[in-house]
């Protein structure tokens, strides 16, 4: 096959890859979501970013505003007002630390910890169907996979930063 024509197979099977991958996870929102609902009654306020930022905090508590936002890639204005959502609903609490009485902090409620712990859950089974998936390939084509994986994510954010018209670092 010529180099032109295998590009733009590549091409094809990307945006086709695309396209079932942003399918793929609305289904697995929906289903998160939907399991969610079924273990605590009354959160049909709950939307799948504020399941993420009880997910983030779960996992680096104490945490505060501005390393959540940096984590999951949120501005800090949509984070605050997540996270007084999630005070307000009994998700999550404020504290502060003995050494720094200024800084605000937020760690999980014993409700939260249940939803983070359901949520993980949900994650390592799809991790353990991604991971089985990946175990048929080869080391060496699992090395090109990462290249090119990694190539592509330097790529999208090279494309975001001068979209935004942020001057590339050296």
């Amino acid at each position: 096959m010529e180099k032109a024509t295998t590009i733009q197979h590549v091409y094809d099977l990307l945006i086709k890859t695309n396209h079932q991958l942003e399918q793929y996870q609305q289904r697995e929102s929906m289903s998160i979501l939907e399991e969610v609902h079924e273990h605590f009654d009354g959160v049909a306020s709950l939307k799948l970013t504020d399941v993420h930022v009880i997910d983030c905090i779960g996992r680096h508590e104490p945490i505060n505003v501005t390393t959540l936002a940096d984590r999951i890639e949120l501005s800090k204005g949509t984070v605050s007002k997540v996270s007084t959502k999630l005070l307000k609903e009994g998700w999550i609490r404020r504290t502060q630390l003995n050494d720094n009485k200024k800084e605000i902090y937020f760690r999980l409620t014993p409700l939260g910890k249940k939803l983070f712990l359901v949520h993980e859950r949900l994650h390592n089974k799809v991790q353990h169907q991604l991971l089985q998936f990946l175990d048929r390939y080869s080391t060496e084509e699992l090395n090109v996979l990462k290249r090119l994986l990694s190539d592509g994510v330097g790529f999208f954010g090279a494309m975001e930063r001068q979209d935004k018209g942020v001057e590339p670092k050296d």
